[in-house]
């Protein structure tokens, strides 16, 4: 799908289809106001068919002196109330609404509407995301596909030119792009998506943008010492990978500005801890850390950001079986530092905690890490807002502020030193699981025990990284949240 910045009028704009919006005051948008104005009022005499309640769409046809051939009208819901969620509700009503109308290019007046006290490129960039959003299919496993391609080929973004559009125009579809990535990997089923498919990704990435990438094998974690990822992986029959991609667009000479270390469990059982079955297929999605490193980096090497970002993914299957890890076994850490594993199905923090040490040796300035990592997170926060932890509050504000930037929003839990007597064990320096209580602040804590070096935060999407029921499928997330991150650190708000 092809975007475009470019002075319109609605009234003249030779256009499969305007989409143009209305309060649900009935008070028209300036834009409306002119084609009702050019069209002899056919926009107001249309008003009784419309309730201007948010994400109500109204289609009209062949309105008289007006050059595009339909009008989509578009409920904003009360003035008063307009702000940031009620336009992206706004934006994805329209794009879905387009994209079962067939029209082949269409002009979106709703970029220039003013959101709250955000700048036009917020509108921008959200337009563009909620549209790719709305059109985004995950289909190709259908052998017969029930509905049509959508036809919908080009938007024009009716704003004056600017450079500062059209930097937020490439950031948005590059964003869309690496969202796109992180989702369709989450989608796919975990007999396609094996921890050697991620790594196949990477090196395609790397191949497509030049960057740098190496792969680790479990000889490569033998000679290491990463005896807590190793005990994860042992029971599977699928080869457990250590992906580094690298994209260096400063110079090559500084450390990297970011790295970002994302869990990889291409298909979680639980292990010995088996988990029950209902659901379980759910657990293909165990990997959307690592999808949303791999989809972060794609988006920002499409846009050609001027950052340096490495990305650290450890990727592998928790499988049952006679090699499988047990309740009760104690592990020795790539940092040296023991664990008692009272329950395997706590495995993330295992891969990640190895994955943190290993990260350690880039210098980078701070580190993130992204995991589906408890479903005490999502009993916490549900599935609006992301997990944040955090060892140092300058990057816990920074984080903060990028997700409301992006609308891919966290919430900051505490990370207090009392914590950790949870994690306490008799056999080993510490236990991989502290108790139901705080069960998302005790997965944190265990990690923080493997970041006192670094400039760390942690970004538990549990909660956020797919959705369940008729809708059920990976979201992107916290990509947008990333990339905003990634660029509002290096100076490009």
């Amino acid at each position: 799908m092809e975007f475009s910045i470019k002075t319109l009028s609605p009234e003249t704009a030779k256009t499969g289809c305007v989409v143009l919006g209305v309060y649900s005051e009935k008070e028209l948008t300036a834009s409306a106001r002119r084609v009702d104005q050019r069209s002899r009022g056919g926009l107001r005499a249309a008003l009784a068919d419309l309730s201007g309640k948010l994400g109500s769409t109204l289609l009209l046809r062949a309105l008289p002196n007006v050059a595009a051939e339909r009008v989509l009208l578009v409920g904003l819901g009360a003035k008063k109330e307009f702000g940031e969620a009620a336009y992206r509700d706004a934006v994805r009503a329209a794009a879905n609404a387009l994209r079962e109308l067939g029209a082949k290019d269409a002009a979106l007046y709703l970029v220039d509407l003013k959101v709250g006290s955000q700048p036009v490129s917020w509108n921008l960039r959200q337009a563009v995301l909620g549209v790719r959003e709305a059109f985004y299919r995950f289909d190709q496993l259908k052998s017969q596909k029930k509905n049509p391609e959508p036809s919908l080929a080009r938007i024009t973004l009716p704003l004056p030119p600017a450079a500062a559009l059209e930097q937020a125009l490439r950031e948005a579809q590059a964003t869309a792009d690496g969202t796109d990535l992180a989702r369709t990997l989450g989608n796919l089923p975990a007999n396609i998506c094996t921890p050697t498919y991620l790594a196949e990704q990477a090196r395609k990435l790397a191949r497509e943008f030049k960057l740098e990438v190496e792969v680790l094998e479990r000889k490569d974690m033998e000679k290491l010492g990463m005896g807590a990822f190793l005990a994860v992986t042992s029971a599977s029959h699928q080869p457990p990978k250590l992906i580094v991609l690298r994209y260096s667009g400063a110079a090559k000479t500084r450390a990297p500005l970011l790295a970002l270390v994302g869990k990889g469990i291409t298909f979680d059982t639980g292990g010995i801890s088996l988990k029950p079955a209902g659901e379980m297929d759910e657990m293909k999605f165990d990997m959307s850390g690592a999808g949303s490193v791999l989809g972060t980096i794609r988006a920002l090497a499409g846009m050609k950001a001027p950052v340096n970002v490495i990305g650290v993914i450890p990727t592998c299957e928790n499988m049952p079986g006679g090699h499988a890890v047990k309740p009760g076994d104690v592990v020795t850490t790539l940092s040296g530092q023991t664990v008692e594993i009272l329950n395997t199905d706590a495995e993330g923090r295992l891969i990640l905690c190895d994955a943190l040490a290993y990260a350690e040796r880039f210098k980078p300035e701070v580190v993130v890490d992204i995991a589906t990592l408890t479903g005490a997170c999502v009993i916490a926060l549900g599935h609006i807002a992301t997990g944040l932890f955090a060892n140092d509050q300058k990057l816990a504000d920074e984080l903060r502020t990028a997700g409301e930037d992006a609308w891919d929003r966290v919430w900051q839990m505490p990370l207090w030193e009392e914590y950790q007597e949870g994690l306490r064990s008799n056999f080993a320096d510490m236990a991989n699981i502290g108790g139901r209580p705080g069960g998302a602040i005790t997965a944190a804590s265990f990690l923080a025990r493997f970041t006192r070096k670094l400039r760390w935060a942690h970004l538990d999407i549990a909660g956020t990284a797919w959705k369940s029921g008729r809708e059920k499928g990976s979201t992107g997330r916290p990509v947008p949240l990333l990339v905003r991150f990634a660029l509002r650190r290096a100076g490009k708000k």
